[in-house]
């Protein structure tokens, strides 16, 4: 079910439909572009219309972060669950695996993805890679590395390139790759490296990961998530009170007010 919140269009959808629209995808051999959506990444389309695009342009709007769950949930969208990009990750690993597809990874440094595909296949021993490039290739390496993803008969494309490189990369790419799945996994593959540990299970339900990502690099998150989720606060409360005035509480098509915390 597709949706706007905020002005900015989002799917509704759970863990298992997310798993079986990409398997119809990697079955039928057509093109399906997954976008994970959080506080940061939609403050920050806001201003960059590349990004923005991006986002507009993608099959599935994924409902990443809590905030943005809670978020939907208080302008009173039916968001049942959240689908967080690194567990989507791992559930596609897991049906690759078992169906046979092969997955391409894009990102890091040569290191992490390394480490990153060693440990997807310790958990999947199975699993067969179409290929792989790290994510530090200049604008002349550019198009070996697409013809690299277009030779590999890839079933997926996990890129794990910051915002905004790797919309640029799509932006100019996605038509050609040949792919049927393409997913932006953000930093999830030092997660599966084990270079980045994972906010506690209690975190991630409290919507609190970022606070725990300050914790691990303060020094490089510390300003990007307090700018951000300020910033994201600012815009729903705006909008929450332009509700409130169009349908005062207790009138006829009111809407009740959900959680109200912000977080990655």
């Amino acid at each position: 079910m597709r949706a706007s919140f905020l002005g900015c269009p989002v799917d509704l959808l759970t863990m298992a439909e997310t798993v079986d629209l990409a398997r119809g995808a990697m079955h039928s051999r057509s093109r399906l572009q997954h976008v994970a959506l959080n506080v940061a990444k939609f403050v920050n389309m806001r201003s960059d219309p590349v990004l923005a695009a991006d986002v507009a342009n993608s099959d599935i709007v994924g409902l990443d972060g809590m905030g943005i769950v809670w978020g939907a949930r208080a302008l009173g969208l039916p968001a049942t669950s959240r689908v967080a990009g690194v567990d989507l990750l791992a559930e596609l690993l897991a049906v690759c695996a078992h169906e046979g597809f092969k997955p391409y990874f894009l990102g890091a440094t040569p290191g992490v993805l390394q480490q990153a595909m060693q440990s997807a296949r310790e958990r999947y021993p199975s699993l067969v890679f179409a290929g792989w490039h790290d994510g530090y290739f200049n604008r002349e390496q550019e198009k070996d590395v697409v013809r690299d993803i277009q030779s590999s008969g890839a079933d997926c494309l996990f890129i794990g390139m910051p915002t905004p490189r790797k919309e640029r990369f799509l932006a100019a790419h996605r038509d050609d790759l040949g792919v049927p799945f393409i997913m932006g996994v953000g930093g999830t593959f030092d997660i599966l490296a084990g270079a980045v540990r994972r906010a506690p299970v209690q975190f991630q339900k409290l919507g609190l990961e970022w606070l725990y990502r300050i914790y691990q690099e303060p020094g490089r998150m510390w300003w990007r998530y307090v700018k951000t989720n300020t910033l994201f606060a600012g815009v729903l409360a705006q909008a929450l009170m332009r509700q409130a005035l169009r349908h005062p509480l207790g009138a006829p098509g009111a809407v009740p007010r959900g959680p109200s915390r912000i977080g990655g």
